[in-house]
C-alpha cells in the first residue's frame, strides 16, 4: 500500500534508441528524433499536445536540445535543456516529473542524449576552475593513484575500500560483469549482447592491479532515451493507459560528509543514494524488500556492488553475500538491471537514466520479453552523477 504522501504521474510513453559505440551513431538530432517520436507514439499523442520539455546531454553546444526537438516539431514548446553530468537524464525526468505534479502541466517530454567520442571521459575547460578540484584533492589524498583517468580513480578507489573494509574480492565484481551481460544477451538495444564470463573478465587487461580490470568499466556509448509523462486527468482524456506511474522520486547532492569522512565510496556518491532512496521509501511509504527489480547506476562493476547496499537491498557489507545468493539476478531477492545495465547496455551519459526508465516501464507492463521479471508491481531506477547528483525514482503498475 503506497502512502498518501506520494504523487503519481503517469509514464504514458517511452522510446529508446539502439545504443551504439562511440563514434558510431547516427548525429544526435536523429537519435533523438527517434527516441522522441517512439515515445509520442508509445503515449498515443501528437508533439503538439506537449506543453514542456526538458532536454538533457552532457556533451553539446547550448540549445542542442532545441536543435533536437525542432526536427520533431516547431510548437513554441518551452525546452529547457539539463546538464548534470551522468544524472543528466534523470535530473530531466525529475523536471518533467515536477512540472505535472506541482500541476504547472499536463503533458511533458523528458529527452536525453549523447554522441560521444571514444575513450576515457575527460574535461573540455582546462582554462578555468574544475567542478571536480574537490573531488580530485581528496581522491588523491585517500588513493595516491593519479595516472588513471579521472572516473576510473574515482570508482577504483571506492571499490578498494569496500575490499579492505568488507571483503570484497576482485570475483565479486567479475561476476557482476558477467550478470551484466547475461541480462543483456535478451536486450535488442544493448551496445554488448555478448555473454561472457567472470573468468572472461579477469583476463582482460588490468587497469589497476588487484583492483579493476577492463571489462569492469562501462563503454562509452551513443544513443537517446525519451519519456512522456502526463497527470492521470490528461491521460485518461488522451485515451492513454494510466498501468505505469512514478509514485515518489527524490535528487539530493553531496553533503559536507562526501569530502569529510575520509572515505572512497562517500566520494563517488554512496551517502548520495542513502539518502536519496530513504527519501522515496518514506515518501511513498515501502522499504527495499518491496521492489522486485531496479535499474541501478553501474558505471563500473564497483558502483554496482556499493549501491546494492546504498539502496538497501542488502546491509552495510553484506553486499558479496548478496551476489553469492544470486539475490541481484532472476530468481534472486532483486533482479538488477535487468537491461543489461550500463555495463552491457551502454552509458550514453544524457540518455542513461531515461533509458533506465524505459526499461522499468517495459518491466511492468510486462512487455520485456526474454528480460521479463515475473511479478513486477514496484520497481525502482538509480542514476548518479559525479559532481554531484543523485536521482532515485520509484515506478508502480496500476
Amino acid at each position: 500500500m503506497l502512502s498518501r504522501k506520494s504523487f503519481r504521474v503517469i509514464v504514458a510513453g517511452v522510446g529508446m534508441t539502439h545504443f551504439a559505440k562511440a563514434g558510431r551513431s547516427k548525429p544526435y538530432p536523429e537519435m533523438a528524433a527517434e527516441a522522441v517520436r517512439d515515445a509520442l507514439a508509445d503515449a498515443g499523442v501528437d508533439y503538439r499536445q506537449v506543453q514542456q520539455a526538458y532536454v538533457g546531454y552532457v556533451y553539446g553546444d547550448s540549445t542542442s536540445g532545441q536543435r533536437a526537438l525542432y526536427g520533431v516539431g516547431m510548437t513554441g514548446c518551452p525546452i529547457v535543456n539539463v546538464n548534470n553530468n551522468c544524472a543528466t537524464g534523470s535530473t530531466a525526468l525529475f523536471l518533467a516529473r515536477q512540472a505535472v505534479a506541482s500541476g504547472a502541466a499536463d503533458c511533458v517530454l523528458a529527452l536525453g542524449f549523447e554522441q560521444m567520442n571514444p575513450g576515457a571521459i575527460a574535461e573540455h575547460f582546462p582554462d578555468r576552475p574544475s567542478p571536480f578540484e574537490a573531488f580530485d584533492r581528496e581522491c588523491d589524498r585517500l588513493t595516491g593513484n593519479t595516472e588513471l583517468p579521472l572516473a576510473l580513480r574515482y570508482f577504483g578507489g571506492a571499490g578498494k575500500a569496500h575490499m579492505e573494509r568488507h571483503g570484497s574480492t576482485l570475483e565479486d565484481f567479475a561476476r557482476i560483469r558477467a550478470k551484466a551481460s547475461r541480462h543483456a544477451a535478451g536486450n535488442p538495444r544493448a551496445v554488448f549482447r555478448d555473454a561472457i564470463t567472470p573468468e572472461d573478465v579477469l583476463a582482460s587487461p588490468v587497469i589497476w592491479p588487484g583492483v579493476m580490470h577492463r571489462l569492469m568499466a562501462c563503454p562509452p556509448t551513443s544513443g537517446a532515451a525519451a519519456a512522456v509523462l502526463m497527470s492521470e486527468t490528461f491521460a485518461r482524456r488522451a485515451g492513454t493507459s494510466t498501468d505505469v506511474g512514478i509514485v515518489a522520486q527524490s535528487m539530493v547532492t553531496d553533503s559536507p560528509d562526501t569530502f569529510e569522512s575520509g572515505d572512497m565510496m562517500k566520494l563517488v556518491g554512496a551517502s548520495m543514494t542513502r539518502s536519496a532512496s530513504a527519501n522515496v521509501y518514506d515518501e511513498a511509504g515501502v522499504g527495499p524488500g518491496d521492489i522486485q527489480v531496479v535499474e541501478l547506476h553501474d558505471c563500473f562493476a564497483q558502483n554496482e556492488l556499493i549501491t546494492y547496499e546504498g539502496l538497501g537491498l542488502c546491509a552495510e557489507g553484506d553486499a558479496p553475500r548478496f551476489i553469492a545468493d544470486a539475490d541481484n539476478t532472476y530468481g534472486g531477492r532483486c533482479v538488477t538491471n535487468p537491461s543489461g545495465g550500463l555495463l552491457s547496455k551502454g552509458h550514453p551519459l544524457g540518455a542513461t537514466g531515461l533509458a533506465q526508465c524505459y526499461e522499468l516501464t517495459q518491466q511492468l507492463r510486462g512487455a520485456a520479453g526474454s528480460r521479463q521479471v515475473d511479478g513486477v508491481r514496484l520497481a525502482l531506477q538509480h542514476n548518479l552523477g559525479l559532481g554531484g547528483a543523485c536521482v532515485v525514482s520509484l515506478y508502480d503498475r496500476a
